[in-house]
């Protein structure tokens, strides 16, 4: 996914680390883009104590992304008055990742929003990293 790089002054804000995930979800080949468009795409700081707890976890920035909701191939169309899906990117964990790995920031972000979107179609890990590979960067290659 490298592209051309982008040098940053300061840490990005939450609108450029959301701008990053909706240009790699934009970049998505079309079977899997044309199932995403209930999905609700954030940024926060930090996960919140009770996330953080339920996924066992102790601190804050062990946790880059998450995917609340139910997998594609579970849902019903029984299924009624339930929240829209959401993907949460974690602004500080993955600044703080782009910080101890020396990975391209859109690289890092691109990678957090395919694998967060990969739990929504229900992919093994193994199919998201192909999934990442279909992606063309934000160069267009």
């Amino acid at each position: 996914m490298s592209g051309q790089a982008t040098f940053y002054s300061e840490a990005p804000g939450a609108d450029a680390i959301e701008a990053i995930g909706r240009a790699t979800i934009a970049r998505l080949p079309a079977q899997f883009a044309a199932h995403l468009g209930d999905i609700v795409f954030v940024v926060e700081e930090f996960a919140d104590d009770e996330t953080l707890a339920a996924l066992g976890l102790e601190h804050p920035l062990d946790l880059s992304g998450l995917y609340h909701g139910r997998p594609l191939g579970e849902k019903s169309s029984m299924d009624s008055g339930t929240m829209p899906d959401r993907i949460v990117l974690y602004r500080r964990a993955i600044l703080e990742e782009w910080i101890e790995t020396g990975v391209r920031l859109d690289d890092l972000v691109a990678h957090v929003t395919i694998h967060e979107i990969g739990h929504h179609f229900g992919l093994s890990d193994d199919d998201m990293h192909a999934l990442e590979d279909s992606v063309p960067d934000d160069s267009g290659s």
